[in-house]
């Protein structure tokens, strides 16, 4: 395995001149050749150079999707520094604590407000440079005349030496508790994932991706890279607002994302649905009523096959266009997929290949392939080469391979926690083998509960029942250590309003309505109609609905959109006492 820099060579050489990024500027979208970066990415790393950024020192990013990020991840890469991506979505607070551990010496970020949130955490004589031209900070390019004086072979020297062994980024992973932990990723650790990867992702160099997952997150990062390596150009969406419409501007082959967000598309194609009238809304609904029965690899008879064509003929068609009409298929990961998701949007022909990992593992275990024998719905798919998974005596997932990082940064007693003395990294992850090559996943070990009655309860699952419902946007399933298990839920309130518009009830403000007796006996169904395929011991006896929604922003969940049980319990004391205290 060699640096990852490399990628970039291996592109200039396979593909001169082509298109590697795609960004819109001024409402226009933009191409940026290979050249073009790699000449930036020299330049930088001149200039890096001269301000004095040497092997290991840590460079600061907090900025969006967009070119400029990955010039500076391989400049970087070509001095042997190592990138420090921070959300932007942290708090200053938050910003400061990785920045103090990770002693970063300079950073860069794409806003005004970004850069504020650095130049705060960073001692006054450290600099902060700018992605977009805004006053008071330097914008990037000011900083290349400063590498003028320093000569290409100086760097081709410096880059010779980075070995696979070496850190290539430092990634402070959010939690859902505690101080984030800086994960140490090596060249070796990226370059295996991508590796073992690519031949999972049936596309060529005439291919295009997508991309608004940010890329401090391993997840988009890792796959920035294999897109790098498959000679595919990469298009950066705007902002997650504008994406619909970016789709259908670029029209790309794939895009990565979270099942958060694709319940959102799979919600508002619904709503849309709602809307229609007549023969319209009937078939619309038929189209969905098969969708949802659809079995992988399964003959399910004649007359559904040619109904199933009909559907993708005159309804089908028309979600494939709102994603730009060429997506072949999107891959999802960061938290368990709804299967009536996979299922649908399978139906429709566009496949849904959904993924497991952490950022500790680079991040890729397992995936579903695109070929249909290789997918299974309700499991992450077959381990990727080059990866070795065990289930422990626990449930407990383990991996072992050239994916686990190297540990946490200054942190050797909480490397020791999760990799033991064979090598076993633990992922926290309760699951087990299918079929003997399927890996499934039932729940965080963590997040887990027991009811006073003895019985384990996985909350993830019985969370994506009830989010099945078009009035459910988000749900939290409680109840360790007490009799049964309640919900704390959050509506969907476009679904909602839709809901009401059909049966001529009146809508006033939200808050009102999750509290009149035709809204809570309408959840009260819902949540039969969840408890209808559970055990006895999993099923929901009593939850409370509240207004939300739950946001990174107010400290529900992490920037991967996990649920911060934590302080949601906090924020809900009351009615969590109300579930199992009142009556």
């Amino acid at each position: 395995m060699k640096p990852l820099y490399e990628l970039l060579h291996q592109y200039q050489a396979r593909f001169p001149g082509k298109t590697i990024y795609q960004h819109k500027v001024n409402g226009k979208w933009e191409d940026l050749s290979i050249e073009w970066v790699s000449s930036n990415v020299m330049a930088l790393a001149k200039a890096l150079y001269s301000k004095g950024i040497r092997k290991d020192d840590k460079v600061g990013i907090i900025a969006n999707n967009r070119p400029e990020w990955n010039v500076l991840d391989y400049a970087c890469q070509y001095l042997g520094a190592v990138t420090v991506p921070v959300y932007a979505t942290l708090t200053p607070e938050d910003v400061a604590y990785i920045f103090k551990d990770a002693d970063v010496k300079i950073a860069f970020c794409s806003t005004e407000e970004l850069a504020q949130k650095a130049s705060a955490a960073l001692p006054p004589h450290r600099s902060v440079y700018t992605f977009d031209k805004i006053k008071n900070y330097p914008h990037w390019e000011t900083l290349l005349p400063e590498g003028e004086e320093v000569d290409n072979l100086t760097i081709e020297l410096i880059r010779n030496h980075v070995h696979p062994e070496d850190i290539l980024t430092l990634i402070y992973t959010s939690g859902t508790t505690g101080q984030p932990k800086g994960v140490m990723l090596t060249h070796l650790n990226l370059s295996s994932n991508v590796y073992e990867c690519t031949p999972c992702f049936p596309l060529d160099s005439d291919s295009k991706a997508m991309s608004f997952l940010p890329l401090c997150h391993i997840y988009e990062r890792m796959l920035s890279y294999l897109y790098v390596s498959l000679g595919i150009t990469i298009a950066y969406a705007e902002s997650i607002d504008t994406l619909g419409d970016n789709l259908k501007e670029v029209h790309p082959n794939l895009f990565c994302t979270v099942p958060r967000l694709l319940e959102k598309v799979y919600d508002k194609i619904v709503a849309k649905g709602q809307e229609l009238t007549g023969i319209k809304r009937s078939l619309f609904f038929w189209a969905l009523a098969l969708g949802q029965k659809y079995e992988l690899n399964t003959d399910m008879g004649w007359w559904y096959t040619t109904q199933l064509k009909w559907a993708n003929n005159i309804i089908f068609n028309k979600w494939r266009e709102a994603l730009g009409g060429n997506v072949k298929f999107i891959v999802s990961g960061g938290a368990a997929l709804q299967p009536r998701l996979a299922r649908v949007f399978s139906a429709a022909q566009i496949v849904i290949m959904e993924g497991y990992g952490l950022t500790e593992t680079s991040p890729v275990i397992a995936v579903n392939r695109y070929e249909e024998v290789d997918r299974r719905i309700g499991t992450v798919g077959p381990v990727i080469k080059g990866v070795e998974v065990k289930i422990a005596a626990d449930g407990e997932i383990l991996s072992r391979g050239p994916h686990i990082m190297k540990g946490y940064y200054k942190r050797d007693d909480l490397t020791a926690e999760v990799i033991d003395p064979d090598g076993w990294f633990h992922t926290g992850d309760i699951g087990e083998i299918v079929e003997g090559r399927f890996l499934k996943i039932t729940d965080r070990k963590k997040e887990m509960f027991k009811t006073s009655g003895g019985k384990y309860i996985a909350p993830q699952l019985l969370e994506n029942k009830l989010k099945e419902s078009l009035v459910i946007e988000q749900a939290m399933v409680i109840g360790d250590g007490e009799k049964f298990p309640g919900a704390i839920l959050v509506p969907s309130f476009d679904g909602l309003k839709k809901w009401c518009s059909i049966k001529n009830i009146a809508y006033s403000t939200n808050a009102e309505m999750i509290r009149k007796p035709e809204i809570v006996e309408k959840f009260n169904k819902e949540v039969e109609n969840a408890n209808s395929s559970l055990a006895q011991y999993e099923k929901i006896k009593k939850f409370k609905v509240v207004e939300g929604p739950w946001t990174v922003d107010g400290g529900d969940m992490t920037p991967t959109l996990k649920l911060k049980r934590k302080n949601l319990m906090k924020k809900y004391t009351s009615e969590v006492e109300a579930i199992y205290r009142e009556g």
